[in-house]
């Protein structure tokens, strides 16, 4: 079994797609004005509008209302990626902080409140484990 995607259902793709797009430095890959993906070479972040929600099962997934899930990226230079990302984001939740596993992590919220961790390996073991 292999993790593809997480998706994050939104009322307001279009907002959503471009917060990603700007933070990433990835253009997203549209499906069709309800779906768009960014791929990355480890995984992807899919992002539904909330009209694909019944396709599924009717009132399955509510936009906005994630208390639980951390969407994290990869990222060569945490330190210098927050510099260019004040002013992109609007919600720090913290300033770059050396977690006590290893990673150097930048935690905030998109534009509808999910935690978005960036982080880069800095101990030799977290190095390892990610292979930089």
């Amino acid at each position: 079994m292999d993790l593809v995607s997480i998706r994050i259902i939104t009322d307001d793709i279009n907002r959503l797609v471009g917060f990603y797009e700007k933070i990433t430095g990835v253009q997203a890959a549209r499906g069709n004005e309800d779906f768009a993906e960014l791929r990355t070479a480890h995984g992807t972040l899919a992002i539904g509008s909330t009209r694909t929600v019944p396709l599924f099962a009717p009132g399955s997934a509510r936009p906005a209302d994630n208390h639980t899930v951390i969407i994290e990226f990869l990222v060569a230079d945490v330190d210098a990626l927050y510099e260019k990302l004040k002013n992109v984001v609007k919600d720090f939740v913290n300033e770059p902080t050396t977690m006590p596993w290893g990673n150097r992590a930048l935690l905030f919220r998109d534009p509808d409140g999910n935690l978005v961790n960036f982080f880069t390996p800095v101990t030799p073991d977290a190095i390892e484990k990610f292979g930089r």
